[in-house]
């Protein structure tokens, strides 16, 4: 089986384009699951992750094209929830969304995205965030 961790931020339109990326992947004859992985800021949310606008598109994009999804959420930074998720599944495939920022931006606020790729063994797919 090929397991792909998929790392959800709020976006619908983000979490669409990272689902066709997926589907747009040739797996040859390989069974493959996906874990959809999003991260909340308050403890309280984490149980309501299949709640998520963008959780529920990935999934129903997904799964009309046959793939098994699984859910995960995590509280904390997202970078580390997608990491970890990807740990525990031990995942094949770690695929994130970027984002446009200046290069301010990024030293101010960071990047999910290139904190998965330095923190991480595993092959990462970074998908266009297509201006979202």
């Amino acid at each position: 089986m090929y397991e792909i961790v998929m790392g959800i931020d709020d976006n619908e339109d983000r979490a669409r384009i990272q689902a066709e990326e997926i589907l747009d992947m040739p797996f040859a004859d390989e069974t493959v699951h996906v874990t959809l992985q999003h991260t909340f800021d308050d403890p309280e949310e984490s149980g309501a992750v299949d709640e998520v606008p963008a959780v529920q598109r990935a999934r129903e994009t997904l799964e009309a094209d046959g793939l098994d999804v699984s859910l995960a959420s995590a509280t904390g930074t997202p970078a580390d929830g997608i990491l970890d998720t990807a740990d525990d599944r031990d995942a094949d495939l770690i695929v994130v969304a970027g984002r446009k920022r200046t290069p301010t931006g990024k030293v101010l606020f960071g990047s999910v995205t290139q904190r998965v790729v330095l923190d991480t063994d595993r092959p990462v797919l970074v998908c266009s965030g297509r201006d979202t």
